[in-house]
């Protein structure tokens, strides 16, 4: 195991965690915390906006809610597509590679973990990448989609300094003339194939991430502060089996009490220094 440069003010947890996890197979649970180094905003970091993100319950049941809804989410999806992969990603990559880490599981909707390198990628809470029709359940790729809102909708334009939302998404000063894009196959209603507020993670996807974390000698949880039951869940999976769990993460998580270790600092400088210094597993 590569000794690495631990002088910081979390050298000794860090420390601590690359003896608990050498020699392990490890599953990976990523949060919001992991992209803010790609300029994705956390939801609930520091400084984050205050946000009053739509529910599943305000989309279906309001034209203009959806309305509003859809001009936010395009002129965030500019800004959202352009975002890239940080070195907290490359680090998951290259672990991935070298045999350590099994896969991610991430409560992200970026897809900067594939566009990392990451080959096993469980997206709990789905992708911006395509949107499907909610009558016949055709799926569209979310680049096709905005071509379309933008020959409807030509007086749509993107602020150079949109302030762009976890998921993509942004506060629009008006929705008014928007045209709503619908499946072109049917006319049905269309929704980003995401976890919408209100709604919860496909059974089939969370027992994709159960198995993961099942068949993986430890786990850790990078970025996010466990605020939603899903990664809370996929903690004590991993706690019932006396599986080490390290938390990486800048301030206080629901399941710090219950961590191996927990490293109070940057996702992107942590996974490296585990990717250098964990052995490989090939």
């Amino acid at each position: 195991m590569t000794k690495p440069d631990l002088e910081t003010p979390a050298g000794d947890e860090i420390e601590n965690a690359l003896q608990v996890l050498a020699g392990r197979r490890i599953a990976v649970l990523t949060g919001a915390g992991v992209s803010t180094d790609s300029g994705i905003p956390d939801y609930r970091g520091a400084g984050a906006p205050v946000r009053t993100p739509m529910t599943a319950q305000q989309f279906l049941a309001s034209a203009d809610a959806r309305r509003r809804y859809w001009v936010g989410s395009h002129l965030g999806w500019q800004a959202f597509a352009a975002a890239r992969p940080n070195d907290g990603h490359a680090a998951l990559a290259d672990l991935e590679r070298s045999g350590v880490v099994t896969g991610v599981i991430t409560q992200n909707v970026d897809g900067l973990h594939l566009r990392a390198g990451s080959s096993r990628v469980v997206e709990l809470h789905g992708t911006m990448r395509r949107v499907f029709c909610l009558h016949c359940g055709q799926v569209f790729d979310r680049r096709d989609l905005a071509e379309r809102v933008e020959r409807d909708n030509p007086w749509i334009t993107v602020p150079e300094n949109v302030e762009l939302g976890p998921d993509g998404d942004v506060l629009p000063a008006t929705s008014d003339g928007f045209i709503v894009p619908t499946c072109t196959v049917c006319d049905g209603m269309l929704k980003p194939d995401v976890v919408f507020f209100g709604e919860f993670v496909p059974r089939e996807k969370f027992a994709e991430a159960e198995q993961l974390v099942r068949t993986s000698e430890a786990l850790i949880v990078a970025g996010s502060s466990l605020v939603v039951n899903s990664g809370v869940r996929l903690v004590e999976r991993a706690r019932r089996r006396k599986l080490p769990v390290v938390i990486v993460n800048r301030g206080a998580t629901r399941s710090d009490p219950k961590a191996t270790v927990k490293i109070d600092d940057g996702t992107s400088r942590v996974l490296r220094v585990f990717a250098d210094a964990l052995p490989s597993r090939r």
